[in-house]
């Protein structure tokens, strides 16, 4: 069995040395930047880079372990144990400039995740959760937000790469909760959106056609932290509300309202 407590630490400085290479680039004139699946899906140099870094971490302490990554896909061993890697969250964000950005390294145990790491560089801060032993923001104990009333509170959400091809795109969803919430926040991000919440700083999230990468840390960060998961649209890879239970529900009951007004199927 893995000791979670020594492989968080080994992580940790792992995090922190791929996030000071990152920001060390950040704003980078000659970055090189493709694109993956379309015109908005991209890759820089630096996405490839720091997956490098957290492969070769891995390979080089848990050479046993299977690695699930962004931009190489899957790396499969004979093995209960799964490393869940996005090694640049946000890298339309990074490839103009743009600070918030993260770095996201999981674990999992027979499907399940056992540790999360998120690390946003630029604002340093480094969220960390083992199961069932809280979650932490620069070693400070994080909670959800306590706020019940949907009114009140600031939520995020994204919208997914193929936003311009497929008409379950968030925007129906987005323009509903706009008019009941006290704001919305896109900041480009998954993973450290949804760190956020179970920092509080959020009191809820909701997103369309996520991968395993964009979630696998930050959602154990959110439960550790006294929040839950909802997911729903399953037609639409990992689709998830995130926050406290009411404000979850809140956010869920105007999504189901929007599909019954569009005549959708119920995903939910």
């Amino acid at each position: 069995m893995v000791d979670l407590f020594a492989a968080m630490e080994k992580v940790k400085e792992l995090v922190l040395e791929v996030g000071q290479m990152q920001k060390d680039n950040l704003g980078k004139k000659d970055l090189a930047v493709d694109t993956k699946s379309n015109s908005l899906d991209l890759v820089t140099e630096i996405d490839k880079k720091s997956e490098q870094m957290i492969r070769e971490f891995i390979k080089k302490n848990y050479p046993s372990h299977s690695i699930l990554a962004e931009e190489s896909g899957l790396e499969a061993n004979k093995t209960d144990y799964l490393w869940v890697v996005d090694p640049l969250d946000g890298t339309t964000n990074f490839s103009q400039g743009l600070p918030i950005f993260a770095v996201s390294v999981a674990l999992q145990y027979k499907k399940e995740t056992v540790l999360g790491v998120v690390y946003a560089p630029v604002v340093d801060q480094l969220f960390t959760a083992i199961k069932g032993q809280g979650a932490f923001l620069n070693g400070r104990r994080l909670a959800v937000s306590p706020k019940t009333i949907l009114t009140e509170s600031v939520v995020a959400t994204g919208f997914p790469y193929d936003v311009r091809e497929n008409p379950v795109n968030n925007l129906a969803y987005f323009s509903d909760l706009l008019l009941v919430t006290r704001a919305i926040r896109r900041m480009g991000a998954a993973a450290y959106d949804l760190a956020c919440v179970a920092a509080g700083f959020l009191d809820g999230f909701w997103e369309l056609k996520l991968s395993l990468w964009d979630v696998a840390a930050a959602t154990l960060l959110i439960e550790e932290a006294g929040g839950m998961i909802i997911y729903f649209r399953q037609d639409r890879g990992i689709s998830l509300i995130a926050g406290n239970e009411p404000i979850c529900e809140a956010i869920h009951y105007h999504i189901k309202k929007v599909d019954a007004a569009n005549g959708e199927k119920n995903y939910n």
